[in-house]
């Protein structure tokens, strides 16, 4: 769409005021607040404009107006400024992933709780779907002087999982080679969501003579690999978008409600958006019922430059849009820095 500049000044004016106040915005507002060198009814005849091209409502009776979801998409695209987060932000989300933090989930935990922190909205963070993963290593490693062991698994997502478990008393090192040898010709290369039990009693059959140390090492994999779960969602803050003015109405709730309780949903919403990088959708876009009046941000966390997984956002869509694209882009980049820890 073609836009003079000063439809251009007078929309990125009234999505800027909406966002600030929640009140349909007038055009002697518009004068009085900035400074577009027009009067208050040339304000009233661009907004006018704007209205029949679909990108101001006029909500009530009143003169004012606020954005439609076409307006917001075209003030995300072509007008919106960015924000910087300031330095002590920074310093604080970066102090948060110096945290020690042993476990992966531990960490995708705290990442959700941190978005839902800066932003005041709703927040998601997806694992790594291990199941589209392939099986490149097992190892299984003997810890010296204490009757344990070390389970090494290595996907093609370059995830490193690791567990320690106790042996059994009569358990030597050439057993535990023998079988992290058996593992690796049965199970490498093999897709996760493809390891079924049979497969895995197959192996078991090869190696009987230790049956005590199979079974441990087999269950473990199993969890290891999610072999009977997919993605894990991480979800903080669902009652945050409820303090927002646009969620006064009871029916609203109920759906928006009942939409974060469904896991299913939740996974394919935050994670089918088939764009790389940060992706926002605004109100309409969001197909799933409840939270067509919402906006959904993702942003994919990396790791040596391969998607490692999604971080998302759900709000209204008077949503602070640079504060939030900067927040996320923040958290992402640190959150991809921290994982190395887990992977090769």
């Amino acid at each position: 769409m073609r836009m003079d500049e000063r439809k251009q000044k007078v929309l990125a004016a009234i999505v800027q005021d909406y966002i600030i106040g929640g009140e349909p915005v007038g055009s002697r507002s518009i004068a009085r607040r900035y400074n577009l060198g027009v009067s208050p009814a040339t304000i009233r005849n661009e907004m006018a404009d704007l209205e029949e091209m679909g990108l101001l409502e006029q909500p009530h009776t009143s003169a004012g107006r606020i954005p439609s979801d076409y307006g917001y998409r075209y003030y995300v695209d072509c007008l919106m400024a960015p924000e910087e987060l300031t330095a002590a932000e920074k310093e604080y989300i970066q102090r948060r992933y110096k945290q020690k933090m042993h476990e992966f989930e531990q960490m995708l935990e705290e990442t959700a709780r941190l978005i839902s922190e800066m932003t005041a909205y709703t927040a998601v963070a997806l694992g790594p779907n291990q199941k589209k993963a392939y099986l490149e290593q097992v190892q299984i490693l003997p810890v010296q002087l204490s009757g344990k062991a070390l389970l090494i698994a290595v996907t093609s997502t370059g995830l490193v999982e690791h567990r320690l478990f106790t042996i059994p008393d009569n358990t030597t090192e050439e057993d535990l080679q023998r079988l992290s040898k058996y593992l690796n010709d049965s199970l490498q290369g093999k897709v996760v969501e493809d390891i079924h039990r049979s497969i895995l009693q197959d192996l078991y059959q090869e190696v009987i003579d230790q049956r005590e140390l199979c079974n441990q090492v087999l269950e473990i994999l199993r969890q290891v690999l999610a072999l009977e779960g997919s993605k894990k969602i991480y979800l903080e803050g669902a009652f945050n978008i409820l303090s927002q003015p646009e969620f006064k109405d009871l029916e609203r709730v109920k759906k928006l409600l009942a939409f974060l309780e469904k896991e299913d949903a939740l996974r394919r919403v935050f994670a089918s958006t088939p764009e790389k990088g940060l992706s926002i959708r605004i109100g309409q876009e969001n197909k799933h019922e409840g939270i067509d009046r919402c906006t959904v941000v993702t942003i994919d966390y990396n790791v040596e430059g391969k998607v490692a997984g999604k971080l998302g956002l759900l709000g209204p869509t008077r949503m602070q849009y640079s504060r939030v694209i900067s927040v996320m882009n923040c958290i992402a980049d640190c959150l991809s820095r921290s994982l190395q820890q887990f992977y090769r």
